[in-house]
C-alpha cells in the first residue's frame, strides 16, 4: 500500500519545484505507535530515489521533546509525550524556517531512544530540498501553538493503525529502551494510551487517512 503514498509525496515535491513555493512540507500525524516515523523515512527515501539525493528531508517532532531536566523541573517526567512536554513553539518556528529559508542548510533535531533525550542537528535539510516530511502526535491539534501548523502544511495525513497493534509496538519500544515488563506496561497504560486518545480527536482535521500496511514499526 505504501507505493501510491510515495507517488503522492513525489507529486508534492514536483509541484513545489515547479511552482513558486520552492518547498513544501507534508505532515504525518496519528496516535503513538501508528507508524508515523517509519512511513516518514519511507517517503523520504522514495522521493530521493525518484528525484535524487536531498530532494526530500525529514523533520521529527520528537526532536522537540523537552529534556529530562526540564521535565523534572516542571514535574512532568511521568507524562513525557503529552502536548505540554514539547517545545511546541520551537517546532512551529522551525517548520516556518524550512518554508522561508531555502538558501542555506537548516539543521533539524531528533530524539534518541537510547539516551531518552532530544539531540540537536541530527538531520539537515539542504537548500535544494523540495519536500520536507514531518511527523508527530499533535500536528493536527486545535490549541495554540499547534493550530498554527495547519496553514503551513501542503497536506496533513493521519496515519492509522489498530490499537492492539499500536500498543504492542509501544510496549516493545519501552522494553527495548531498558524498561522492565511491568514498567513498560504501566507506561503504555498511563502515558501512551491517553496521549493516543487525545490524538484521535483530530483525525477528521487531516487531509486524508492512510494505513501503511506492511510498514510495521512505530
Amino acid at each position: 500500500m505504501s507505493e501510491p503514498l510515495v507517488s503522492d509525496a513525489v507529486a508534492l515535491a514536483r509541484e513545489a519545484a515547479t511552482g513558486g513555493a520552492h518547498r513544501a512540507v507534508l505532515g504525518l500525524t496519528g496516535a503513538p505507535g501508528a507508524g508515523k516515523s517509519t512511513l516518514a523515512r519511507h517517503l523520504v527515501a522514495g522521493v530521493e530515489r525518484e528525484l535524487g539525493p536531498g530532494a526530500a528531508g525529514y523533520l521529527p517532532m520528537d526532536g522537540f521533546h523537552l529534556s529530562n531536566a526540564q521535565l523534572d523541573r516542571l514535574g512532568r517526567r511521568d507524562r513525557k509525550g503529552a502536548p505540554d512536554t514539547f517545545d511546541a513553539h520551537g517546532y512551529v518556528a522551525l517548520v516556518r524556517r524550512l518554508l522561508d529559508e531555502t538558501d542555506h542548510p537548516v539543521y533539524v533535531p531528533d530524539y534518541d531512544r537510547r539516551l531518552h533525550e532530544p539531540v540537536a542537528a541530527r538531520h539537515v535539510v539542504a537548500p535544494h530540498t523540495r519536500l520536507v516530511v514531518t511527523e508527530g502526535n499533535y500536528l493536527a491539534g486545535d490549541e495554540e501553538p499547534w493550530v498554527r501548523l495547519r496553514g503551513l502544511f501542503a497536506q496533513l495525513w493521519y496515519v492509522e493503525a489498530d490499537d492492539e497493534l499500536r500498543e504492542r509496538r509501544l510496549y516493545q519500544r519501552q522494553v527495548s529502551g531498558g524498561s522492565t515488563d511491568e514498567a513498560a506496561r504501566r507506561w503504555v497504560e498511563l502515558s501512551d494510551r491517553p496521549n493516543g486518545e487525545l490524538v484521535k480527536r483530530f483525525r477528521d482535521a487531516c487531509t486524508r487517512v492512510v494505513r501503511p500496511g506492511s510498514l510495521t514499526e512505530g
